[in-house]
């Protein structure tokens, strides 16, 4: 249970942090300023919780540690509860925290910093786009935390390289889906603005799944483990 609370405590600070520098802002620090916040929140979370759950706090990435033959299926659906429920709460406080601007916040038409695609959506990019960067973005990513994570990898680094990969991840992807790469992060703000963003909650879900398996298969098949 310390793993699944721990797991939950690092979503909620990735999707709180993230999602609220966009929200809150966006429009003062832009891109990079939201992608060093989504970094940065991970970086933080993975030497608090680290020690404990090794820091996944991303359904994605559970799915691909799993795949790479390095989790038990009890754990890891335990890891997915704790994740949901952080990134739940975190979009729950943050609704909270953005209602209380004076003249009121509509969150409907000004979002959580939900993901999306689409016209209306960011850089407006198509279906495919979404696709396609959700996958590879998700690929790279967890293939880095794998690598990172290995035992022959220098130590104490994984953390720094992990939060890094998910800056640069952010500075490319925010106009096409606004970053998704996080089933996790992608459900909490879509529950609490329904609409467009629920309905397109599906994408986040599937495709940072399908790829968090792939990157782990790569490591269980020995394309990419050292050992």
């Amino acid at each position: 249970m310390k793993k699944y609370l721990a797991e939950l405590v690092g979503t909620f600070i990735l999707v709180l942090f993230g999602c609220g520098t966009a929200v809150v802002a966006g429009d003062k620090v832009g891109i990079l300023g939201i992608a060093f916040a989504f970094g940065f929140a991970l970086i933080g979370a993975a030497y608090g919780i680290g020690p404990i759950s090794g820091c996944h706090i991303n359904p994605a990435v559970s799915l691909g540690v799993w795949a790479a033959g390095r989790m038990k299926t009890t754990d890891m659906i335990g890891y997915w509860v704790g994740q949901f429920v952080g990134g739940i709460l975190a979009a729950g406080v943050l609704s909270a925290i953005v209602s209380g601007v004076g003249g009121g916040y509509d969150i409907g038409a000004s979002g959580l910093g939900q993901n999306g695609w689409g016209t209306g959506y960011q850089g407006g990019y198509g279906t495919t786009s979404a696709i396609l960067f959700e996958f590879m973005a998700t690929l790279i990513f967890v293939i880095v935390i794998l690598g990172s994570t290995q035992k022959s990898a220098p130590a104490g680094f994984a953390g720094l390289a992990i939060g890094i990969t998910l800056v640069v991840i952010h500075i490319f992807g925010i106009h096409i889906t606004g970053v998704s790469v996080n089933p996790a992060r992608s459900l909490g703000p879509a529950l609490f603005v329904g609409g467009k963003a629920l309905s397109q909650v599906w994408l986040f879900l599937l495709i940072p799944s399908i790829a968090g398996i792939a990157a782990g298969l790569l490591f269980r098949t020995g394309l990419l483990e050292t050992e």
